[in-house]
């Protein structure tokens, strides 16, 4: 069967290469900041994502990087730190840069008081130039948002929203330790409408211990009577060696394998019966969203936060954790609260891993972001003359053999029956995976 061949452990490839086989070695500093200067003269436009890592209870489903904490003494000190952390970039700039892109993330982004987050974006737009068609979004955890968050951020330029609504069926919720109810997943939509936010994404998750058929059934229909324009619709990643949390439920209570996948397949079916159409990875969209637009115009991207209408080269991280990318070059900053604060106080970039990709590198990472957001990929003189480019038709073909792509002289497409191992078609092009394959726990299946 296609599903047992298929459904092994390979990366996501939100980065390539991906972290596990980044260089040993810490790119110097000085190295990062001639990126940055290099990619803002390429072109002015930028994203920023920044990290918001406090929750006040734990899911113990999430991977993310956060802290616990009830105590909210903590807000007003690490945002000063953040904004010390963006004084750090702008000193560096070669030009007045354009703000085109501005993601919170988290953890939980409304932990923070409205004004909190009012003193954060005011502090990083203060004197900026930002585009007109800017997109600014947050992650919002519907216990915690307020009528209070929506309408100050849509006053200061947020217009769209990521609800983190898991699933709705009691018994998960508890299972996970998610604290939420319809009513308040409901509110916060009507909020979004009630302040014009542009667009609204549901994170729905299949394959959540004790999720059944009937789960599925009952979450699509709520997202046909509060019909958001986005739904990312994810697979559940059980790595209980990186988040050892996911220890709290029994590896019996999730679905795997076959019925598993039936999940998936029941969730899209439905969706694309409600009018939202297949996007990239896991990702549904109303055609009247920019991000459906995109795709439809071959101008989806792809970048540490998701998928995204809005390209730009550079992606300046803010937050402990944060992994900034300026094309040719990744970095990601120090882990552990205390510590990042301490380095960015003292006037020091954070950083503590990072990655500086070679040209090879570089022609593979957009092969794997075509068919990423794509389903297709084309190659010419640069792509052949890899010396290991034998070796990806040999894998690609293995695959076509299966029915999930089809090989053209110039390039590969993916099939319907490929979409749902695309990680598996782009593993094909990951030289480092095999070269050196991992021989412990890494990443999560890929189904």
């Amino acid at each position: 069967m296609i599903l047992d061949k298929y459904n092994v452990a390979v990366p996501r490839y939100t980065s390539f290469p991906t972290v596990p086989y980044w260089q040993k070695t810490l790119p110097q500093v000085e190295d990062w900041k001639s990126s940055v200067r290099a990619a803002i003269l390429d072109e002015e436009s930028i994203s920023l994502y920044i990290h918001l890592p406090f929750c006040e209870s734990l899911c113990t489903y999430c991977g993310c990087n956060k802290r616990i904490t009830k105590n909210h003494s903590v807000e007003a000190p690490y945002i000063q730190a953040v904004l010390k952390e963006w004084e750090l970039y702008k000193a560096i700039f070669p030009i007045q840069p354009v703000i085109k892109e501005i993601h919170l993330g988290g953890g939980t982004p409304t932990f923070f008081s409205p004004d909190q987050l009012e003193v954060l974006i005011n502090g990083i737009t203060k004197g900026m130039n930002i585009s007109e068609d800017h997109e600014f979004s947050f992650e919002a955890h519907p216990f915690s948002t307020t009528e209070e968050h929506m309408s100050r951020l849509a006053k200061l330029g947020f217009n769209r929203i990521s609800i983190g609504v898991q699933d709705f069926g009691e018994e998960i919720l508890k299972i996970i330790n998610r604290h939420q109810t319809t009513e308040q997943v409901e509110n916060v939509v009507k909020w979004a409408r009630k302040y014009n936010y542009q667009s609204v994404n549901f994170d729905l998750i299949f394959g959540l211990p004790l999720q059944t058929p009937q789960h599925i059934k009952t979450n699509m229909a709520y997202v046909k009577a509060l019909r958001p324009e986005r739904i990312a619709f994810y697979s559940y990643a059980h790595v209980p060696w990186i988040s050892p949390s996911q220890r709290a439920y029994s590896e019996a209570d999730l679905p795997k394998g076959k019925e598993k996948r039936a999940l998936y397949e029941l969730g899209k079916e439905m969706l694309e019966e409600a009018a939202y159409v297949e996007i990239g990875l896991d990702h549904f969209a109303l055609k009247r969203d920019d991000l459906y637009q995109a795709w439809n115009e071959k101008q989806l991207h792809r970048n540490f936060m998701g998928y995204t209408p809005q390209y730009t080269r550079l992606s300046i991280a803010l937050g402990a954790s944060s992994i900034g990318d300026s094309w040719n070059m990744y970095v990601q900053n120090e882990k552990k609260i205390e510590i990042y604060k301490e380095r960015v106080l003292s006037g020091a970039f954070p950083i503590i891993k990072g990655h500086e990709l070679t040209l090879e590198e570089q022609i593979i990472r957009k092969q794997i972001l075509n068919l990423m957001c794509h389903n297709e990929t084309t190659w010419g003189t640069q792509e052949r003359a890899l010396g290991e480019f034998p070796m990806i038709l040999s894998r690609l073909r293995t695959l076509e053999e299966d029915g999930l792509v089809t090989l053209e002289e110039n390039g590969v497409k993916v099939t319907n029956l490929g979409r749902p191992y695309i990680r598996n078609i782009c593993n094909a092009f990951d030289l480092p995976y095999w070269q050196k394959q991992p021989k412990k726990e890494l990443f999560s299946q890929a189904v």
